[in-house]
């Protein structure tokens, strides 16, 4: 996958840039107003009656800040937070080590949960319900069971595919919450807010110009923002205004839809070379060099948020409002 400034996925570089943008309370949280009053009642309820917080389970795209409300949350209960990964945990005894560690009401928050291999859930589900682990230790006739009884804790599972869930295992989790896109005005917020904390100055036309064109996404508004204001250093005064935002964008490829050239490349690849479609995901995969789980998880789902594609039971086919985007004559016989 190439790297693009728009992929809503995190890196190196952000999670040092992101940990000074990151609000510590629910109150400094900006967004997502209906997964904040749901979980502000839960936390009061559970701090009233001196409990942990019921297991939460946090899913929908990448960069819509999963993994800053467990660090919210595990403030807001006043407690520590441990944070490790699905990938991470490859043996019960990773586990183990993790968990027994957790005082009384603490936080573990495992992001990409859906990569948690299935012995380890199995693992996973005494921990969760009963507060114990039950590890096999030696083997053959040697191995015997030993259970190790844990405090009670919070396990925030993140993931931005639900689907790849296990029932079981999605079933433990007593607050599902779903983040959604970004609306342009909380995004503008965000914007307004981080570059106070870069200590540059960005006035609202052009802070609402970068919420319009980072695909709902604060990772990707707080990304401009960076880059413009590199732009903003090096070839004006060091103040973002809407005449230089524009200009930023422009050399960053990003359009006023917040489409890159990757986004350009599939869309009118499928336009010019299969009329629209319905096409396959593998001829998408194969047309523009890029593997089709890419497509699937990275590219497509800001497209369908946004109405430029559509998913088909026949395959993908590329909407009316795409082909204006992009200037192209809409076909007006239907698609075969």
């Amino acid at each position: 996958m190439e790297d693009r400034v728009l992929s809503g996925g995190s890196t190196e570089f952000d999670i040092g840039f992101e940990q000074s943008l990151r609000p510590q309370l629910l109150r400094e949280y900006i967004g997502q107003s209906q997964v904040k009053d749901n979980l502000s009642i839960f936390i009061e309820a559970a701090r009233g009656r001196s409990e942990s917080l019921d297991h939460v389970l946090l899913y929908g795209p990448p960069g819509l800040g999963k993994t800053t409300l467990a660090a919210v949350i595990a403030n807001e209960m006043n407690v520590n937070l441990k944070t490790t990964s699905g990938p991470a945990i490859e043996r019960p005894g990773d586990l183990a080590a993790v968990v027994s560690s957790l005082e009384p009401g603490d936080v573990l928050f495992i992001d990409e949960i859906h990569r948690l291999n299935r012995a380890i859930e199995e693992v996973l589900y005494p921990a969760m319900e009963d507060f114990c682990l039950d590890i096999v230790v030696g083997k053959g006739p040697e191995a015997r069971s030993i259970r190790l009884d844990l405090p009670p804790f919070t396990l925030i599972g993140a993931t931005t595919r639900a689907g790849s869930l296990s029932a079981p295992l999605r079933d433990r989790f007593g607050v599902p919450l779903r983040l959604e896109y970004y609306e342009i005005e909380p995004l503008k917020e965000i914007v307004i807010r981080s570059a106070d904390v870069f200590d540059v100055k960005i006035d609202e036309e052009a802070a609402i110009e970068l919420a319009k064109r980072s695909r709902g996404t604060p990772r990707i508004a707080n990304r401009l923002l960076k880059r413009v204001r590199d732009y903003a250093q090096v070839r004006g005064d060091g103040k973002i205004n809407f005449a230089i935002a524009q200009e930023a964008l422009e050399m960053l490829q990003v359009d006023s839809h917040g489409l890159d050239h990757i986004d350009h490349k599939l869309l009118t690849s499928m336009i010019e070379q299969f009329r629209g479609g319905p096409v396959g995901i593998d001829t998408i995969a194969a047309s523009i060099g890029e593997e089709s789980i890419t497509i699937e998880d990275v590219y497509e789902p800001y497209l369908l948020q946004i109405g430029f594609l559509q998913r088909t039971p026949r395959g993908r086919i590329v909407t009316h409002d795409a082909y204006a985007h992009f200037g192209y004559p809409i076909p007006e016989s239907p698609r075969n």
